[in-house]
């Protein structure tokens, strides 16, 4: 079974963020993918420094670093900071990138050779497009393959209806035709 890892980049109570990753796990599970739900807010993750990195390496950040390894795909629902990613998420990749033990310096176990998708749920009418521009770039750095199809949804405030579901038909088809996606290419690509 595909193992597809779902990281929300908030950690906002009624994050619409949240709210869409969860709607994506369960279209991924419909799929048949085997689903971790990653709560960036229960790692212990300090700034990235090259000093923290070479004289105490954090746990949490060994324990994320080891998650999303054994991972075939991973998932990540981002909403847009000042046109770009939280510094929250971008954190939690810079220390999942960083090499352990006997590792060489680009062994990007957490991500090298592995599917990605991205979304992002926005009050703006632009739905976190720029933020999801930027995410692709990062992942594309770090060796993912990062499908082609994305889910926007704009104007989220009025997006969701009170049990969590998408109001509008066309993000909500997307997740499904997205998830289906994600869960094909991560399982040919861990075969």
């Amino acid at each position: 079974m595909t193992s597809i890892a779902v990281i929300a980049g908030s950690t906002r109570e009624g994050s619409y963020n949240r709210a869409l990753a969860r709607l994506a796990a369960a279209r991924l599970e419909a799929h048949g993918a085997a689903v971790t739900m990653v709560d960036l807010d229960a790692f212990d993750l300090p700034i990235y420094s090259d000093h923290l990195e070479k004289t105490a390496f954090p746990a949490d950040a060994l324990a994320l670093k080891e998650l999303l390894a054994a991972q075939d795909g991973l998932l990540i629902v981002s909403p847009e900071y000042n046109g770009s990613v939280p510094a929250l998420l971008k954190n939690a990749i810079d220390w999942a990138s960083r090499p352990t033990g006997d590792e060489g310096l680009v062994a990007l176990t957490a991500f090298r050779g592995k599917a990605a998708a991205i979304m992002s749920a926005s009050i703006s009418p632009f739905g976190g497009l720029r933020g999801l521009m930027h995410l692709r770039q990062i992942l594309t750095t770090i060796q993912m393959l990062v499908i082609p199809e994305q889910v926007l949804v704009p104007l989220a405030h009025a997006g969701f209806e009170e049990d969590g579901s998408l109001k509008e038909a066309l993000p909500a088809s997307l997740v499904d035709m997205t998830a289906a996606r994600l869960v094909k290419v991560a399982g040919v690509l861990a075969a």
